[in-house]
Parts: structure tokens; C-alpha cells; sequence
């Protein structure tokens, strides 16, 4: 993406998470070799700092080991943006589901009534 549109102030809440999830993946990626992609350890460094609390246990090596496997399509042992990316879509999708499991909502299914039932 051209310096031009990533430095143009998003004019949308939409362009603005796009804007950073691609800076979020270029602080953590080359600090170990590519620059265009996530080591173990870089994957892991963005994991505790960026998702922690969402992946609670994320500090077990096993479990970021099988974060790096199942991400790592084309066995490389990096993730690149695209591979990242599908990451960051899971996880919206799991966390979209959980609040839609758990969500409190008192307006009426369709084919009920407005009416309160006790």
C-alpha cells in the first residue's frame, strides 16, 4: 500500500482497522529476518502484547507453537501478512459468535409479542 493512502487519515472505522492491523503487523514483523513476515518469536511478542487478553493462556509455548502450525500454510515456518490476516478473521469471527451466544437483549424475537413474559 502506498505511503499516500497509509499516512491519508481513514475516514471510516472500517479503513481505520485496516489501517491498524497492517501497522500492528509491521511493529512486530523483521525484527528476526523478513521484514515481511512473523517469526515464532515475533508471532508470539505481537500474541502476549496485542491478544492477550483475548488468548488468555497465550504464553504456553505449545500453545503459540499451534497457533504458528495451523497459521503456517505454506510451511515456511513465518506467517505472512495474508496468513495474519486469517488470524485476525477467526478470531473476530470466535469473538463475534461468543458476544452473539451471551448477548442480554430484551427486544422481541420475531413472531413474539413487544410484551414482557414472565
Amino acid at each position: 500500500m502506498p505511503d499516500t493512502i497509509m499516512s491519508k487519515e481513514p475516514s471510516s472505522n472500517l479503513e481505520s482497522a485496516m489501517q491498524m492491523l497492517i501497522k500492528t503487523f509491521h511493529k512486530y514483523s523483521g525484527k528476526e529476518g523478513d521484514k515481511y513476515t512473523l517469526s515464532r518469536g515475533e508471532l508470539k511478542e505481537l500474541l502476549l502484547e496485542e491478544l492477550g487478553s483475548y488468548l488468555g493462556s497465550s504464553k504456553d509455548n505449545e500453545a503459540v507453537e499451534k497457533v504458528m502450525n495451523d497459521l503456517d500454510a505454506n510451511n515456511d515456518g513465518e506467517v505472512d501478512f495474508t496468513e495474519f490476516i486469517i488470524l485476525m478473521g477467526a478470531l473476530t469471527v470466535a469473538c463475534n459468535d461468543f458476544f452473539l451466544e451471551y448477548k442480554t437483549d430484551d427486544k422481541p424475537k420475531e413472531g413474539e409479542s413487544a410484551e414482557k413474559k414472565d
